[in-house]
């Protein structure tokens, strides 16, 4: 589908790269020639990203550890890439977290341990990256993952869905304001790729009812779920050094879903107290270290 090398001299910075959708993501672009950034809060997790990626494709990959959540240390880490590595031409704004539960249930912990990963550390490394693009007169190409409730609101994710639909706004916003400067800002609003801690926070199996993955797949338009393929390529489209004139852009990437489906999680509308308590056992066993990156971490307590 793309030319070999495609990204050739390109240097990408992926928030939350050590695993899921960010190390999808940048297999893809090592495949493809580009020097890639993987940041997350456990070292151990990016570098050991980096030493799969350097090894399967010949890349380099270099590992930050990083809480996005702190914006010193966002603009530390930022200044050691610029000055040890050279200025960054692309941002993938993947980090996140995310867990179901019902709103009344939420502990305001739990709100922050959303919205302070997506809506704010999102910001303060677009930010970071974009001041020295500015500063230095340099293009750019800042991709942001949010979600296909940022169009239809979701029921049992709020916190997601309100730090998302920021992340839409920003796009949109961002891309007029920064456009004439040639920073471009899109984003894939992705339907389900399943990996392991997601389908554990947001689509626990729960005894008796049919498991929701299967039932997506089967109401899905062309009757399957994501791929790992499909959003790398999906990524390398949009950040391909000659795609100069898509900008503002939010694309969903679902097979058709939401166009057949619509709002995510309704049919947990039926769960009872039981079906909740096992769904919050779910959400914190997915999030033990040896699960996930710490970067995509998310707590309903």
């Amino acid at each position: 589908m793309f030319e070999a090398n495609l990204f050739q001299g390109q240097r990408v910075l992926i928030t939350g790269g050590g695993t899921g959708l960010g190390l999808a993501m940048a297999a893809k672009l090592a495949e493809l020639g580009a020097e890639l950034h993987l940041c997350g809060r456990r070292r151990s997790v990016v570098q050991q990203a980096c030493e799969m990626l350097s090894n399967d494709t010949g890349a380099q990959a270099f590992a930050h550890e990083l809480d996005i959540r702190q914006p010193e240390a966002v603009h530390t880490v930022i200044d050691r890439i610029w000055a040890e590595h050279g200025p960054l031409t692309g941002l993938v704004n993947n980090a996140a977290g995310n867990f179901v539960s019902r709103t009344e249930d939420l502990s305001i912990n739990g709100f922050h341990a959303i919205s302070d990963i997506v809506f704010r550390g999102t910001f303060y490394v677009t930010q970071a990256v974009g001041r020295r693009w500015i500063a230095e007169g340099l293009p750019g190409s800042v991709l942001s993952i949010v979600v296909t409730w940022v169009d239809t609101g979701s029921p049992f994710v709020v916190p997601s869905a309100m730090s998302k639909a920021g992340l839409d706004a920003m796009t949109k916003s961002l891309a007029v304001e920064w456009g004439p400067k040639r920073i471009r800002l899109n984003a894939i609003a992705p339907g389900v790729i399943p990996t392991p801690g997601a389908s554990q926070r947001l689509r626990p199996r729960i005894d008796g009812n049919e498991d929701s993955a299967d039932r997506r797949r089967l109401d899905n338009p062309t009757r399957r779920l994501g791929t790992d393929e499909d959003i790398g390529n999906m990524a390398a489209f949009i950040l391909a050094p000659a795609n100069t004139w898509l900008n503002g852009q939010t694309i969903t990437l679902d097979g058709g879903d939401a166009l057949a489906n619509g709002a995510y999680f309704t049919e947990y509308q039926a769960w009872d107290d039981a079906d909740w308590a096992h769904a919050r056992q779910m959400a914190k066993a997915a999030n033990q270290p040896h699960v996930k990156d710490a970067e995509q971490e998310a707590s309903p307590t």
